[in-house]
């Protein structure tokens, strides 16, 4: 996954590069967990890490606190997550996960980026069997913890680990992510950060023109404050 791996964090630092997004994002991840399941960390295990996801992108505490506010706020809107999956041009499946109060315009507007670059808007699941949901977890490696046992241990969480820039990368089941939190936690290995991706099972070459026309599609999802995250099958640059 090495280079497919540093290909997404490439992409996700570009969109990250702008913090008023980043916090946006995360402020909606956090008012829909809290929504879901109370405003309590401490019985919350989603909101738990996704705070920590906060801390990890500099979001000030105030911050946090009001998107936690909001997910009781009765003139807040109601944040759904929708995932819309398509295909782009020259056959580049593509899924888009947003968080929305306004399901026909982030409907809309995604219809109109497949269009407009010559794509097309699919229906939910078409591309399921293109990608696997995968629950990626960023934790500190802990000098106490025996490397050998520990990644015997991910296995009952069908996870395995890759170490990457001084951190451990736990990539798990999607079914596995509650428990796999709760496993770091119990043997006191800090979650540097965690969320959920969607890995390509396999990955389509194209040309420098056609990646050109390519990026100019992600840029107009990554643009819309709507879209928390967008996966695609396009090979990674070598």
């Amino acid at each position: 996954m090495g280079r497919a791996f540093e290909f997404r964090k490439a992409r996700k630092l570009k969109r990250w590069g702008n913090m008023s997004r980043t916090f946006t994002r995360i402020g909606k991840e956090i008012t829909i967990a809290a929504k879901a399941a109370g405003p309590d960390p401490s019985m919350n295990p989603r909101l738990r890490v996704l705070m920590q996801n906060a801390k990890a992108a500099n979001m000030p505490k105030d911050t946090i606190e009001r998107a936690i506010k909001k997910a009781t706020d009765k003139d807040a809107g109601d944040y759904k997550e929708i995932v819309y999956e398509g295909y782009g041009p020259f056959g580049i499946a593509i899924v888009v996960e947003t968080a929305t109060d306004n399901n026909q315009r982030t409907v809309a507007n995604v219809r109109s980026y497949f269009n407009k670059f010559g794509g097309s808007l699919g229906t939910q699941g078409s591309l399921s069997f293109l990608f696997d949901h995968k629950s990626v977890f960023h934790v500190k490696p802990n000098a106490d913890i025996a490397l050998d046992e520990f990644e015997l241990d991910l296995m009952d969480f069908e996870a395995e680990l890759e170490a990457e820039d001084g951190e451990w990368l736990i990539y798990g089941a999607f079914d596995q992510f509650a428990n796999l939190q709760n496993f770091f936690e119990d043997k006191g290995i800090e979650i540097v950060s965690a969320e959920f991706e969607r890995i390509p099972t396999d990955y389509k070459e194209v040309t420098a023109e056609q990646r050109e026309q390519l990026e100019k599609l992600l840029e107009k999802f990554e643009d819309d404050e709507d879209v928390q995250n967008v996966f695609h099958n396009m090979k990674e640059e070598e």
